[in-house]
């Protein structure tokens, strides 16, 4: 601490925290230079190394409560001279630990292997003027890297060099912030070409996770002229990115390894738990206070049993006197040890194992149902982690990214509408000139707009834009190929066979649509080559346009300009924007025409531009350029001075037209989140992308209805008001709480739509700055207290848009959430790198197999090719998995109080002896071999609903939501249940024992006989209580539970009848066999199981069927068993299953 103050006030501290210094070629031999120390190029996201393995893993594993009691338990019997064998806790222990630890090493090996692809991709350094090909590891801070076409950046990386002309290289980042789109990056200015005489420092900020921030500046040293230039953003090319469109760059490395931006949005891989987990630990510890208590009360009454007279010490049997000698106090607590282990079976180690094989062999079901193959990519669905199968099925909310997860992210342009008139594409060319006219007025066979105006607009579309041509190369085909997997392919029928394959570069798609949407009515954007615009009109003739200035898009004016000047001398400025940004600007009487137009085309969920344009006189363009090169050179507040000079140009515009570009779904995108919706799941969507884009993608997903009332935190909203930033904050938060929290009528349980209740929808929508200041407020209470508003506000709203979100923001609204109150069930889904931090930090996380790489897939939980398949996999397999554990669970609770109930009531008749009632066979075999196989098969396979009708009525996942089949009431039935069977069993067995004569020839049955008895009828009553449970049979299913009751029979008489060399003992010495020639001893073992379940065949009988849950009708179920019949199980999908009954 000490030190880090001196340093500070030295300003030591300063330097090394807020900014790095970067060496960059070679430094002169008599310059002392002692190279400062960066982290390398290595990625890390595995969590164990051979090293650590064993003990790390055995740590997290005895983290665990059974675990680490099942290892006390062990050691006491092996300390302890205890009635039961160690092997009985220790061999199940082993089994389990064993299990586990191949199943998280084989996960973790596969983490090794994909950082070892990275870490061992080859790339090109520069060094001393050759070209050396080095490991991606061992690239070093300072190092000169060069990249090729569609090779990934290995470490982010300033661009000193590229291969184009204008010194640009073109990006995509779709692996970061999920947007495909072509991004232009810029060299810095004043670097020779000749990369090996470069001697330059670099002077950055540290490390920071924002993606679109980088501040620093480069010393170029010259001999005669050293120069500094600013570095920003648009020079730092990213870890991760892809190089598109440009041969080759260099660039030199500025971050490596765990320092670059992609890895620090990259969340470390923690062990996640499942609700039912949590809830089997609960358990655990009520029956672990079970299983204390029955041990203190069994001492205690010991104790109290021998303080009468003769009792401690009979005749019969004297003490030896190193028992005399043993301390009371000792000798107490060795008793109490030993009823801890007698009745240690109360909790089912065997549990953890059936679990565990369950989720393993459960999660094939997902792997083989071929409902998630996709013929595309040739792939189906894909299990990265077995534990979390039942948190399918309680999944509260959903965040899911946007581009390539909702969207195909391929914008297509669909109409336009010039001065009124709608202009909507068509397939067949009706008009010679390419424009035809849909719905023009009623009385009118035809009306269009005139020439002017529409060649105007066209123009207008073709000039106001950033989209760069990509030329055709030799290998026609294949490059057309390429241009339509991304989604920039031009129809070859409607444009000129030269221009049949040329594609198109931006950094938004739906630019791109609009220059396409041009060519279709026949004018072609040609290019731009040294600042000069070339159109090809419909006259075939080329109009070429100087561009003199662009006023780049913001998501605050929410417009873009273009000034140029043509041919003969006029100065143009072409603007395009959202409506509500240009209508202010333009004449009042011109916007009535256009805006029904732009609303009608926005509540179809459609992208909706408006077009305008301004004749700009010398002066005011002299005035215009003046102000923005004024305005480019300032480094202070260079934004506003550049705002203030483009709206001051940007006013008196005349309005041309609007444009309407469809962002095409993904396949029944919007039914999945209907479904969703409807099954009681809130779905929030995080994107990095513009809120317009992404508003109008929840509007045709669903996610927003047409009377869905919006609420918007965004910068622009903050801009509105004169008050300073954070008190518009905190007065919107105050506005919006009051309507959406304080206001609305009280929501019912599972309610996500106003048509179900009297209330308003609400969807809210906030981008990243605006969360920045909600998460990061300048005091730690008052950032306390908008979390809470803003948690508040969200939770009542129907849906969430978060937009311009980094990864990091993704990660930590899903944190802010999965820690709310109730801690509820979280699932986050995306495609690509920049979704990895939420995936990891969701309960659930789901991949997508997209085309933005697989960073997302191997980081998932689960991996689908497609989003439509998120329905099935939560309202299908999550429902089916959480029913199938949740009455596992219970079940073991349940047999195993069965099973030890009458031990416990049995020391009340044998003078607390710790003797125990079963042989010590059984009590090993109950949990592993006789009641084990039929709860592993109905937890495989049960299906108490059909899938088809659990994926047509989504509110039947309402059902199970809340982790409702594990709370403490079903828990307190099934112990009620355990109670009721051990007490008829023990007591009903007793009654039997009165009669003195059991047998032909007059003898009486002995103590091992009276618990085989019991024992008898507690195999056959948990098996058959289990049979009438099961509603959907499989000769599986028939095998195991009548093959397990036969196994027990056959043991018993195995058992029983042969001499065993190797037992001291041998109690069961024809035992089973004697007490089965006994009628007395059938009728009771009938009568009593019977009697236990009867209340279960009375409700099976009793009960009225609902509709959902009802089994198929018997001709389903005829086809369903002749189809699946033919082929063993392993074979069948999980779909199959859903219709075979036997």
């Amino acid at each position: 601490m000490l030190r880090r103050r001196l340093n500070r006030w030295l300003g030591g501290e300063e330097r090394r925290v807020d900014s790095r210094t970067i060496y960059v070629g070679s430094r002169s031999a008599n310059e002392a230079f002692i190279p400062p120390k960066f982290c390398d190029n290595r990625i890390v996201s595995s969590k164990y190394t051979v090293w650590n393995f064993l003990p790390k893993n055995l740590f997290e594993q005895f983290r665990r409560i059974a675990n680490f009691y099942f290892l006390i338990i062990f050691l006491v019997q092996v300390i302890v001279d205890t009635p039961t064998s160690p092997v009985t806790s220790g061999l199940p222990l082993f089994f389990v630990i064993t299990v586990t630890a191949i199943k998280q090493g084989y996960e973790d090996w596969l983490r090794h292997k994909a950082d070892n692809e990275v870490n061992k991709y080859p790339v090109t350094v520069l060094e001393g003027g050759r070209r050396i090909r080095k490991e991606s590891e061992k690239i070093k801070v300072g190092d000169v890297v060069e990249v090729e076409e569609d090779e990934t950046f290995p470490c982010d990386l300033v661009l000193l060099q590229s291969s184009k002309e204008d010194g640009t290289c073109f990006v995509t980042t779709a692996s970061l912030d999920g947007e495909s789109n072509h991004k232009t990056h810029y060299t810095v200015p004043d670097i020779d070409e000749d990369l090996e005489s470069l001697s330059a420092t670099v002077e950055c900020e540290q490390p920071q996770p924002d993606l679109y921030k980088f501040v620093g500046r480069m010393h170029i040293d010259k001999i005669q002229d050293p120069t500094v230039r600013s570095l920003g953003p648009e020079n730092l090319l990213l870890k991760g990115a892809t190089l598109k469109n440009t041969q080759k760059i260099c660039g030199v490395a500025v971050y490596t390894g765990m320092e670059t931006k992609m890895a620090l949005n990259y969340q470390g891989k923690s062990q996640k738990r499942s609700a039912v987990e949590k809830s089997i630990n609960a358990f655990l510890l009520v029956y672990l206070c079970i299983l204390v208590s029955k041990a203190l009360v069994c001492t205690t009454l010991k104790y109290v049993w021998q303080s009468n007279p003769g009792q401690d010490e009979p005749w019969y049997n004297e003490k030896t006197q190193k028992e005399k000698d043993t301390n009371f106090y000792l000798k107490m607590f060795t008793d109490f040890l030993s009823f801890m282990v007698l009745f240690n079976f109360i909790i089912p180690v065997s549990m953890y194992v059936t679990v565990e094989m369950q989720k393993f062999l459960g999660s094939y079901f997902i792997t083989w149902d071929k409902d998630f193959f996709d013929p595309e990519i040739k792939e189906g669905a894909l299990v990265n982690t077995s534990d979390l199968n039942e948190e399918l099925g309680q999944v509260e909310y959903v965040f899911t990214d946007k581009t390539g997860t909702l969207t195909q992210n391929n914008m297509e342009f669909v109409e336009c509408c010039i001065d009124g008139f709608q202009y909507k594409y068509r397939d067949a060319n009706s008009d010679l000139d390419g424009i035809c006219t849909t719905d023009g007025p009623v009385n009118k066979v035809r009306q269009k707009a005139v020439e002017e105006r529409e060649e105007l607009f066209l123009r207008a579309l073709c000039l106001c834009h950033t989209v760069q041509v990509k030329e055709p190369t030799e290998q026609g085909h294949s490059q057309r190929e390429e241009d339509m997997v991304d989604g920039l392919g031009v129809d070859g029928h409607l444009v000129h066979p030269v221009q049949e394959q040329r594609g198109f570069i931006a950094s938004s798609p739906d630019e791109v649509a609009l220059v396409k949407g041009a060519m279709r009515y026949g004018f072609t954007f040609m290019g731009l080559e040294s600042k000069t615009m070339k159109i090809l009109n419909r006259n075939n003739d080329v109009e070429t346009y100087d561009l003199l200035h662009v006023l780049h898009f913001d998501p605050v004016r929410r417009r873009m300009s273009v000034i140029v000047r043509s041919k003969s001398g006029d100065i143009l400025l072409f603007c395009k924007g959202a409506d509500s940004s240009i209508f202010p600007r333009v004449r009042p009487e011109e916007v009535e025409k256009i805006r029904m137009h732009v609303e009608r085309n926005a509540t179809e969920g459609y992208r909706t531009l408006c077009v305008a344009y301004k004749l700009l006189s010398a002066e005011e363009y002299a005035q215009a350029d003046a102000g923005l090169r004024e305005a480019r050179l300032v480094l202070q507040d260079r934004e506003e001075r550049l705002m203030a000079v483009y709206n001051q140009v940007e006013t008196g515009m005349s309005l041309i037209g609007a444009t309407a570009v469809e962002d095409r779904l993904q396949e029944e995108a919007a039914e999945t989140m209907e479904a969703l919706q409807g099954a009681g799941m809130k779905v929030w969507v995080l994107t990095g992308d513009k809120m317009e884009t992404a508003k109008s993608t929840c509007y045709a997903c669903r996610l927003f209805q047409k009377n869905t009332e919006l609420l918007e935190l965004t910068v622009r909203t903050l801009e509105n008001g004169e008050r300073r930033r954070e008190e518009r904050l905190y007065e919107l938060l105050r506005e919006y709480h009051k309507k959406a929290v304080q206001d609305a009528p009280p929501n019912k349980a599972g309610i996500t739509r106003s048509w179900s209740s009297a209330g308003q929808d609400f969807g809210f929508i906030i981008d990243g700055a605006t969360l920045s200041m909600v998460l990061n407020s300048s005091s730690e209470s008052t950032s306390s207290h908008y979390k809470n508003l803003f948690l508040q506000i969200c939770q009542n709203c129907t849906s969430v848009l978060c937009c311009r979100m980094a990864p990091l923001q993704k990660a930590q609204i899903v944190k802010m959430v999965k820690n709310s109150k109730g801690c509820p069930i979280t699932l986050s889904i995306g495609d690509g790198a920049n979704d990895v931090s939420m995936i990891l930090e969701a309960h659930v996380g789901i991949g997508i197999k997209g085309k933005e790489g697989r960073q997302a897939v191997r980081n998932s939980d689960y991996a689908i090719p497609k989003l439509k398949h998120l329905k099935k996999l939560l309202l299908a397999h999550g429902h089916l998995y959480y029913v199938r554990i949740s009455h596992l669970v219970q079940y073991f609770f349940y047999k195993n109080l069965c099973f030890i109930l009458p031990q416990f009531l049995y020391q009340f008749f044998c003078g607390y002896s710790q003797q125990p009632l079963y042989d010590a066979a059984y009590l090993t075999m109950y949990n592993i071999c006789f009641t084990s196989m039929p709860i592993l098969a109905y937890s495989l396979l049960e299906q108490h609903i059909s899938i088809e009708e659990l994926l047509d009525n989504a509110a039947l996942y309402r059902e199970i939501a809340k982790n409702a089949m594990l709370r403490w009431g079903p828990f307190l039935c099934w112990t009620l249940l355990g109670v009721f069977h051990g007490l008829l069993f023990f007591f009903g067995v007793r009654c039997l024992f009165s009669n003195p004569a059991l047998q032909d020839n007059g003898q009486v049955f002995g103590n091992w006989s009276y618990g085989t008895i019991v024992f008898t009828i507690l195999v056959f009553t948990v098996t058959l209580k289990l049979a009438l449970d099961t509603r959907h049979w499989t000769w599986i299913n028939h095998f195991v539970i009548w093959g397990s009751l036969a196994f027990y029979v056959f043991f018993s008489f195995f058992w029983g009848g042969i001499i065993w060399p190797f037992l001291r003992q041998q109690r069961l010495y024809f035992v089973f066999a004697n007490m089965l020639s006994s009628v007395s001893a059938w009728l009771v073992i009938i009568l009593l199981i019977l009697l236990s379940l009867l209340p279960e065949i009375l409700l099976v009988v009793f009960r009225k069927p609902r509709g959902p849950h009802t089994r198929q009708k018997t001709p389903v179920q005829t086809v369903g068993r002749n189809q699946s019949s033919a082929r063993p199980l392993l074979m069948r999908t999980f779909s199959d299953e859903s219709n075979t009954v036997i």
